[in-house]
């Protein structure tokens, strides 16, 4: 398997969590709200105040996530100057969440899914030829035995599972303040907004849940001590549901010392909550095991 393939899977997955959370409103397309549409009674949005609270705020839109289980999505940004997109639907289940997208990272684009805490990525034609398999997939497990498996598959697990909106709101809560809020409209729609910063120390574990345990302890070390506080901005709906979401993860990968960490953003977007996100594992016959085919290949 190229290693891009890889590293686009595992960085798409990333990049979900990383941005389900929030950051850089250049990203957005946000326009100033029209004039008396600051409320239900004054335009007949349905849309409730800003919130002043960073609890309140991360409670009334987690009950509404949490409510609606599942979206689509879109995602835009970048990790140490790697640029990524993708596009999918996920259902929020806990260790039970499951997606299918389809993500493009270092001009390579590559269709994925994870269901069953397996991780299934789909081989192009060429890979399949150069690996000497006629499978046109590979499955990573979150309980896999192989070393691909034991390196990544609980950390992509972990990533589906975080990048569930509710587990970042945790985040907003524990470790966040607003900066400020306003009433906006987003791509026609009447939307709060809010700026966030998020305090690092206050929840080092929460930002470092999706990278193993021996790694964990290691990042949580290197940032121990250290004053980071990540941007964030959250665009809510008229039923507290995200709409859009931004993140700058920048100043934590400056913390750890990533190259070009500068560059590490994203924007998700979401709709159509409450969509029905049917994923199925493909076909057995079709599927081999991504440690084996490593092995088979001598990588």
């Amino acid at each position: 398997m190229r290693k891009t393939t890889l590293v686009a899977a595992s960085a798409a997955v990333l990049a979900l969590t990383l941005s389900a959370c929030s950051g850089n409103s250049a990203n957005g397309t946000a326009e100033p709200a029209a004039a008396g549409s600051q409320s239900q009674a004054d335009g007949g949005s349905g849309l409730a105040s800003p919130f002043t609270d960073a609890i309140q705020l991360a409670s009334a839109s987690k009950q509404g996530t949490e409510k609606s289980k599942s979206a689509k999505f879109t995602m835009e940004g970048s990790v140490a100057g790697q640029t990524l997109t993708a596009t999918g639907a996920m259902a929020f289940d806990g260790a039970n969440t499951k997606f299918s997208m389809t993500s493009t990272a270092a001009g390579e684009t590559t269709e994925m899914r994870m269901v069953d805490k397996v991780m299934y990525i789909k081989l192009p034609a060429e890979q399949q030829k150069q690996m000497g398999t006629d499978k046109s997939w590979a499955k990573i497990s979150a309980d896999g035995t192989d070393p691909i498996s034991q390196a990544m598959g609980s950390a992509l697990s972990q990533s589906a599972e975080q990048s569930d909106p509710s587990k970042i709101l945790d985040q907003v809560a524990k470790a966040g303040r607003i900066i400020s809020s306003d009433q906006t409209e987003l791509n026609g729609q009447q939307v709060n907004h809010y700026k966030v910063e998020l305090d690092v120390a206050k929840s080092v574990e929460q930002f470092t849940q999706q990278v193993p345990a021996a790694t964990r302890a290691k990042l949580t070390e290197m940032l121990k001590g250290k004053d980071v506080k990540i941007p964030a901005e959250l665009w809510l709906n008229k039923d507290n549901l995200p709409v859009q979401v931004t993140m700058d993860q920048g100043p934590m990968m400056q913390a750890l010392g990533v190259p070009g960490a500068g560059e590490s953003k994203f924007t998700m977007k979401y709709s159509d909550w409450g969509t029905t996100v049917d994923v199925a594992a493909p076909p057995a016959e079709q599927v081999v095991d991504l440690g084996e085919l490593m092995k088979q290949g001598g990588r």
